[in-house]
């Protein structure tokens, strides 16, 4: 069987791109350029939000708690991969582990009902757009808040605490520069049947279940579009939800393509698979200020306003 150790002194090794460990400073500066993008994109969005009275409106809030998750996914793994790419501190102890893995999770599962929220949003506005401020009122934006704080800790919860019930007798090399669940699991000797179980029910009952009721408010919303009557309205009221359906894109696309690689891309040399998990948690993050900050002209200016008075200030 093997070393068989407890599992709060374990140490993990994370892996950085592997073959390529000579261009790992090389490989960090696009991935250095992508968080410096994604934490100051973010910032800059939040930041306009919070001062500008002109857009403290149901659109924006949500826009905050997206741009908040992003700097939150962002952030979890930023530590851990410029610490291998940079000084090739490939340790981590276990609980550290669980917490990076717990926070990633954590972020993707409030990205994508941050998404399903905006999905609400974007529905009643166009279906009900009289009596969209009386639906989603301040407190009932912060009560939605509150819900996907809540969901997402309890169903994540469960699936990081059964980690500690394995013992981990194989070798202790994680094959990402973040701590991935199926990863984590793979390196238990004990049988991971229940981890595996509770770990699709969490995925499945969040972003499977979201990415649903994204696609049937969309349905909703282009049943309301084609009921309109002039084609020039119609056009309009659809062009409020373009950069709404990028960001699902964005969001969705990486994702699913991950677990297409990890189940079907076993042929793929190992850095396709690294590279691709790394930039899946990065390309939301970084798209998403960029994308708002694009389409939507009130984000647009609030952002060139603040820009143009700290060179004002300066």
């Amino acid at each position: 069987m093997g070393s068989n150790t407890t599992s709060p002194s374990i140490i993990f090794l994370l892996t950085g791109v592997p073959g390529l460990e000579t261009f790992h400073t090389w490989i960090s500066i696009p991935f250095c350029f992508l968080y410096v993008t994604a934490l100051s994109g973010n910032s800059l969005i939040l930041f306009a939000i919070v001062t500008q009275p002109s857009l403290h409106e149901p659109m924006y809030y949500f826009l905050s708690m997206l741009s908040t998750t992003d700097l939150g996914l962002s952030i979890s793994t930023l530590v851990t991969m410029l610490g291998i790419f940079w000084f090739n501190a490939r340790e981590i102890s276990f609980n550290a582990c669980l917490s990076q893995m717990f926070f990633i999770k954590f972020f993707t599962v409030m990205e994508s009902s941050v998404l399903l929220a905006m999905a609400f949003d974007r529905f009643v506005a166009i279906s009900n757009p009289l009596r969209y401020a009386t639906i989603l009122t301040d407190s009932r934006i912060a009560q939605i808040g509150v819900a996907i704080v809540i969901r997402g800790t309890l169903m994540l919860t469960p699936m990081v605490a059964l980690l500690k019930r394995l013992s981990y007798c194989r070798s202790h090399v994680l094959h990402h520069s973040y701590c991935y669940h199926p990863d984590v699991m793979r390196l238990s000797c004990t049988d991971t049947r229940i981890n595996s179980a509770v770990g699709l029910t969490a995925m499945v009952s969040t972003v499977g279940v979201d990415s649903v009721l994204i696609l049937l408010s969309y349905v909703l919303i282009i049943k309301t579009v084609l009921s309109i009557a002039s084609s020039e309205e119609r056009k309009k009221t659809f062009s409020t939800c373009i950069s709404h359906i990028v960001a699902v894109a964005v969001f969705y696309i990486p994702l699913i393509s991950l677990s297409f690689v990890h189940r079907f891309g076993k042929q793929a040399p190992a850095y396709v698979h690294t590279l691709i998990a790394n930039t899946y948690l990065l390309i939301p993050p970084v798209m998403n200020p960029i994308i708002y900050s694009v389409k939507t002209k009130q984000i647009r200016r609030a952002v060139i306003k603040i820009l143009h008075s700290k060179e004002t200030a300066l």
